[in-house]
């Protein structure tokens, strides 16, 4: 299981701006990791909405914002398009990463699958913050609470 101050795994993911993304790009600024069930559904397009909604707020503090799930690009990119979401993408397809991170478990009545949790990875790539059972409502806002105390 997965704790604050240990090193971050590794992942080499797609991206929904057609690219591969590793761990390593994020080195030297602190990357707002957060996992969600599945595109365009209520809680996630919350979720998604604010962290959109405060992009500029958390870039400024020196973090950048990524979501992982299990969708295909596809649906990454008919997500991101609806909404405009400005922040990258990461499809799990597999959900290997999603495992090693620890944000697979069980849902309640909606079965196994993505837990909402958010990991804030610091500059150099160790956990500074996790948040299991996350709610959407307001979340991107306890991000920024997090981030303008750890500067």
């Amino acid at each position: 299981m997965l704790k604050e101050g240990d090193k971050a795994p590794d992942f080499e993911l797609d991206g929904s701006d057609g690219e591969k993304h590793r761990l390593k790009e994020f080195n030297g600024k602190y990357l707002v990791l957060y996992f969600y069930p599945k595109d365009d559904t209520p809680g996630c397009t919350i979720e998604a909405n604010e962290f959109n909604k405060k992009l500029d707020d958390i870039r400024k503090l020196g973090a950048e914002v990524v979501g992982v799930s299990k969708d295909d690009l596809k649906s990454h990119g008919k997500f991101k398009e609806k909404y405009d979401l400005k922040f990258l993408l990461l499809s799990d397809t597999s959900s290997d990463m999603i495992k090693g991170y620890g944000a697979y478990g069980d849902r309640g009545i909606f079965g196994v699958g993505t837990l909402r949790n958010t990991y804030i990875i610091d500059k150099n790539g160790k956990v500074a913050k996790i948040y299991e059972k996350v709610k959407p409502k307001g979340h991107a806002t306890e991000v920024i609470e997090f981030l303008k105390a750890a500067k």
